[in-house]
C-alpha cells in the first residue's frame, strides 16, 4: 500500500516542479501558485487581516502573470458576499457589484487600459445625426469609469440614482444621441463649440451627396 502511494507521489512531483510554491485546497485542487519566475498564477484564495480600523476580508479569483484576471469575489470574515468584480490586465474592467447583508447597493462599470498599448478605440457620436463613429484616442491611466453606474437603496432594493460615464468623465446630459459631459472631452460634442467630422466621413458624404442613402444604426428612436 505504502509503495503504491510513494510511486504516485513520484509521478505527481514533476507536475509541481514548475511551481516555486503552492497550496493544496480541501478539494485537492492546487491554489496560490507562484511560478518559478515569482509570478502569481491560477486560482488564489487570499485572507486580508483588519488594518487601522478597516475590517478584514477574504477574496478569491484568478491571477495571470501576477495580475488579476476575470471574476473576483470578496467576502466578509463571516462569509457574507461583499463584492463581485471583473478584472483585465490587473485592473477593474466591465461590471463590478457591491453588497451588504441586505442586498446590492451599487453597480459600477469600468474600462481597463492595456498597459502595453496606450491607445484605445472609442465611440464618438456625430454632431448632427444619430450616427456613431469609431476613433482611436490616446488614454492615460490604468482604468476608467465607463458606462452606467447604478446606486440602490439597500433597504428596498430600488434604484436611488444612476450616473453615466465616458472614460471617467461624467455625462451631464444626452440629447439627440449626443453626449454632453460635465468636463468635456475634445472628441465628444461640447455645448459651446462644434467639432469637425473625421475626414473619412466628410469624403463619404461628399461622394454620396446626391444619393439618398439611409444608414441603419440599430436605433429604435426611443430615448
Amino acid at each position: 500500500m505504502y509503495r503504491i502511494v510513494f510511486i504516485c507521489l513520484l509521478f505527481a512531483l514533476p507536475g509541481y516542479s514548475q511551481y516555486k510554491s503552492f497550496k493544496i485546497g480541501v478539494k485537492g485542487d492546487t491554489l496560490n501558485i507562484v511560478d518559478n519566475a515569482g509570478l502569481k498564477q491560477g486560482r488564489w484564495v487570499v485572507s486580508v487581516p483588519p488594518l487601522r480600523g478597516e475590517p478584514g476580508y477574504d477574496e478569491e479569483g484568478y491571477f495571470k502573470d501576477d495580475k488579476k484576471e476575470g471574476v473576483w469575489r470578496k467576502y466578509s470574515t463571516m462569509g457574507d458576499l461583499q463584492a463581485i468584480e471583473n478584472y483585465k490586465y490587473g485592473f477593474k474592467n466591465g461590471k463590478s457589484s457591491y453588497y451588504t447583508v441586505y442586498g446590492i447597493v451599487r453597480e459600477e462599470n469600468w474600462k481597463a487600459v492595456n498597459p502595453d498599448n496606450p491607445y484605445d478605440t472609442v465611440d464618438v457620436p456625430d454632431l448632427n445625426t444619430d450616427a456613431v463613429y469609431k476613433r482611436i484616442v490616446k488614454v492615460e491611466g490604468t482604468n476608467y469609469r465607463h458606462g452606467t453606474w447604478t446606486f440602490y437603496d439597500p433597504q428596498t432594493g430600488m434604484v436611488s440614482k444612476t450616473e453615466e460615464y465616458i472614460l471617467d468623465k461624467l455625462v451631464s446630459s444626452k440629447k439627440n444621441g449626443t453626449y454632453v459631459l460635465s468636463d468635456s472631452l475634445k472628441y465628444v460634442r461640447d455645448t459651446s463649440k462644434a467639432i469637425a467630422k473625421p475626414k473619412e466621413v466628410l469624403d463619404y458624404e461628399k461622394k454620396n451627396k446626391k444619393k439618398k442613402i439611409r444608414v441603419r444604426d440599430g436605433a429604435t428612436g426611443v430615448q
